[in-house]
């Protein structure tokens, strides 16, 4: 027996769906509702680390996911100049364990259509252009929720799991949001050099981060974290010479990059952010989960994995008890919440050191400590 038999999802993301999956499987009647029309062909490249990998097996992608990616050993950091001297070749800590590698890029357009196979193949409904607009709690039993501002029924939990400016959280009366931290990443998605096996990250010159992911056998993405300015106005040309300008004091695979850029390679603006709802992620049965819940700068690449451990320990719960009540959702919170933070805290903690220039500050040592932990199932 399982605490509900008929979920609604907000947003059919990564974390949407990981849920939506879960659910599905389990035998539960999901209906998941994306504001978009379609899933996007769009994006560059996504990081993920074991801990994520580790989620996907739960899920049951992990094979089609690892044959879509490129999975990979270690961190490479290089210095700036035409050269890009080799500084140093890090090990990673393996924090999805022996199974699996230790990092992993992939294209999010591709990271997205496996997960939408999987959730429609386990059996639930994905409804895109419809967006959630307002919630009706029924006591201690359900909740009515809208849709495109009419009623789509009456559910025992409504998940949002619909992003940074998520419409669940505010429906909900939390009022914690995403706030800048100061940084800007310029994103691109081009072909990978041979000599490119694993991430490689840039220290120093005119950006704060200059980097790279290898996705697959054939491609990459790119990107220069910069302080934030207002760069989205910027026409898809001003934007790929933007992009062109602030990489040319990186050498070695960069001049690749370049290439492809000058090719009409495409680039694409965000701020970094960060926030976390402190207190409990829901109201009655109503949670939200992913980047409705918290959000930090990628400067450890656990952002995904972060919103992945949210699905897999909330439907885990959902699906091993047989009531919705404050035992599931203390449990949820015990092995939720303090994870989370510690990841927001040390994303933004190592962002701020790259703002203030701090050349003392022990990063290595910060991060080493933070997989040490995300080692640890959550």
């Amino acid at each position: 027996m399982t605490a509900v038999s008929k979920v609604a999802i907000a947003g059919a993301g990564v974390v949407g769906l990981a849920a939506a999956i879960q659910l599905a499987k389990a035998g539960v009647e999901v209906d998941l509702f994306e504001s978009k029309a379609e899933l996007s062909a769009l994006g560059s490249g996504i990081s993920l680390q074991g801990n994520a990998l580790r989620a996907f097996d739960a899920l049951g992608a992990w094979d089609d996911i690892r044959a879509a990616g490129y999975p990979f050993e270690g961190l490479t950091l290089r210095a700036p100049g035409p050269d890009a001297p080799v500084v140093a070749n890090l090990p990673d800590v393996k924090t999805g364990g022996p199974d699996y590698p230790a990092a992993m890029g992939m294209p999010r357009p591709e990271l997205a259509r496996i997960l939408l196979e999987h959730a429609q193949r386990a059996g639930a409904r994905v409804h895109f252009g419809r967006k959630v607009t307002g919630l009706d709690a029924r006591a201690d039993d359900g909740v009515e929720v809208f849709v495109d501002e009419k009623s789509a029924g009456v559910y025992d939990l409504l998940i949002g799991a619909d992003g940074l400016n998520s419409a669940v959280r505010g429906l909900m009366g939390i009022d914690t949001a995403p706030e800048p931290n100061g940084m800007g990443i310029w994103r691109t998605f081009v072909s990978r050099p041979a000599e490119v096996e694993r991430s490689e990250l840039y220290y120093g010159g005119p950006v704060y981060i200059a980097g790279y992911t290898p996705t697959g056998e054939n491609s990459m993405y790119a990107f220069l974290v910069e302080k934030a300015q207002d760069r989205f106005g910027v026409s898809d040309e001003e934007a790929s010479k933007i992009m062109l300008d602030e990489s040319r004091a990186y050498g070695g695979p960069w001049n690749s990059i370049r290439a492809d850029l000058e090719k009409g390679a495409h680039a694409n603006y965000t701020w970094f952010t960060k926030h976390l709802v402190e207190g409990p992620w829901n109201r009655g049965r109503v949670v939200i989960i992913g980047d409705a819940a918290h959000s930090c700068p990628p400067t450890i690449a656990q952002g995904a994995a972060q919103g992945l451990e949210d699905a897999v320990v909330l439907t885990d719960l959902l699906t091993g008890r047989d009531a919705v009540d404050e035992g599931l959702w203390d449990a949820f919170h015990a092995r939720r919440l303090p994870r989370a933070k510690a990841v927001v805290e040390a994303s933004a903690q190592l962002a701020q050191w790259q703002i203030d220039g701090n050349r003392d500050a022990d990063a290595g040592g910060l991060i080493f400590g933070i997989a040490q932990q995300m080692a640890v199932p959550a």
